[in-house]
């Protein structure tokens, strides 16, 4: 059995919406996460971070606070994966629509704190960690994937 997997995820909120990617680009999928992904080793964490968001988004970030961490676990395939969400903010005065960049449909959403509930989202802890109001860091247990 291999180590976890671990990703670094962006939590942006801009003009009350938070960022999110669709989990499975170029496929049919209703599954919304924050944009990020696997850590390379030898790069840090905010290096990571930096590349994954600007690879899925175009945007260029500048990483904060850790405040969040989710764990979860597929045993059918053995996928197992450590999310750690950083808070991160636009870098520069880059002017940011609410809307997808020409080319990248279906891909970006930005969404308000009432409309998580009504989309698949993962992490679980998404909606505490952008909107709520608590300030330490909010841990997410082992959510085991079924199918």
């Amino acid at each position: 059995m291999s180590a976890p997997r671990v990703a670094v995820r962006a939590v942006l909120v801009l003009r009350g919406r938070v960022l999110l990617v669709n989990a499975y680009p170029g496929e049919a999928s209703d599954l919304w996460v924050p944009p990020g992904g696997g850590a390379e080793a030898g790069t840090s964490l905010h290096e990571n971070l930096v590349r994954e968001v600007r690879e899925e988004t175009g945007l260029l970030v500048r990483p904060g606070r850790l405040v969040g961490l989710s764990e979860f676990h597929n045993p059918e395939t053995g996928f197992h994966q450590v999310d750690l969400l950083f808070r991160v903010r636009l870098a520069g005065s880059e002017e940011v629509g609410l809307a997808d960049p020409a080319g990248v449909v279906n891909r970006l959403h930005w969404a308000c704190e009432a409309e998580l509930a009504g989309l698949r989202v993962k992490p679980g802890i998404l909606r505490e960690v952008a909107f709520g109001a608590r300030r330490g860091l909010v841990h997410e247990a082992l959510d085991v994937m079924v199918p």
